[in-house]
């Protein structure tokens, strides 16, 4: 046997061990490591990203409006002046580039309270206030949908008891959440009429529990962010005057 065919040998011997040796965890170490600001700037990469940051700062300091009072999101139990803004605010900048698409008009705007991620601050509206408001990229979207899936719309309202953003539609409920009426654009909904339903693409596709999205004539991506609408409204508007109204309301 000559040295070549001894190195096969070998080998095919410690692959073999290596096959049938079996290796079990004993032990997991670990050690914290704080993250401070202790960490030393890079001079070379702070000037190099400094012109980026500074003209970043500048466009999300811009000021658009103005804000008289500060607004949140627990103002009201179901409708609040924020989400009142944010709904109507959708409703007034979407509805333009759906009805030159379709030739149809949006009908009414359902958005959810907890896409709301920060409050309105009294004073300047800026780009940043914007995106503070609403960091998500949710876009908007209209759903076609006949009046039985308006009131599947209407009662998960009622059941959720909760402030979410609505504009075209007027909800009243009894003492006990039943509702007493639902007006869409001021007249009763029409079981045979097709409805346009602007929300946003996490509603559409079930989030906060909202299914009777799924079952539509057809759906319309408008390919405009929620945050987009809002700054595009700002922009238009020199004070805001959001309110608390009979939008969604309960009686006693």
């Amino acid at each position: 046997m000559n040295y070549k065919h001894l190195l096969i040998l070998l080998s095919i011997v410690i692959v073999s061990s290596c096959k049938n040796e079996t290796y079990s965890l004993t032990k997991i170490e670990g050690k914290k490591i704080t993250i401070t600001d202790t960490l030393a700037i890079d001079p070379d990469i702070d000037a190099y990203i400094k012109p980026f940051r500074e003209s970043l700062n500048k466009d999300m300091n811009t000021v658009l409006s103005y804000a008289p009072e500060t607004y949140t999101k627990n103002d009201g139990d179901l409708n609040t002046a924020i989400g009142n803004l944010m709904a109507d605010a959708v409703m007034q900048e979407s509805n333009p580039i759906f009805n030159k698409r379709t030739g149809n008009n949006i009908d009414m705007v359902l958005l959810n309270h907890g896409g709301i991620r920060s409050i309105l601050s009294k004073g300047n509206i800026t780009t940043r206030t914007g995106f503070e408001i609403m960091p998500f990229e949710n876009s908007i979207v209209v759903v076609a949908l006949k009046g039985p899936q308006i009131d599947s719309l209407t009662t998960y309202l009622s059941r959720a008891k909760r402030p979410h953003p609505i504009s075209g539609l007027q909800l009243t409920l009894d003492k006990n959440y039943s509702i007493t009426e639902a007006l869409v654009n001021n007249k009763p909904i029409d079981k045979d009429k097709t409805y346009y339903v602007a929300t946003n693409d996490y509603l559409y596709n079930g989030g906060d529990g909202m299914r009777f999205f799924q079952t539509n004539d057809s759906l319309y991506v408008l390919n405009y962010k929620i945050r987009n609408a809002m700054l595009d409204y700002f922009k238009k508007v020199d004070t805001i005057k959001p309110v608390i109204d009979n939008r969604f309301i309960q009686t006693k």
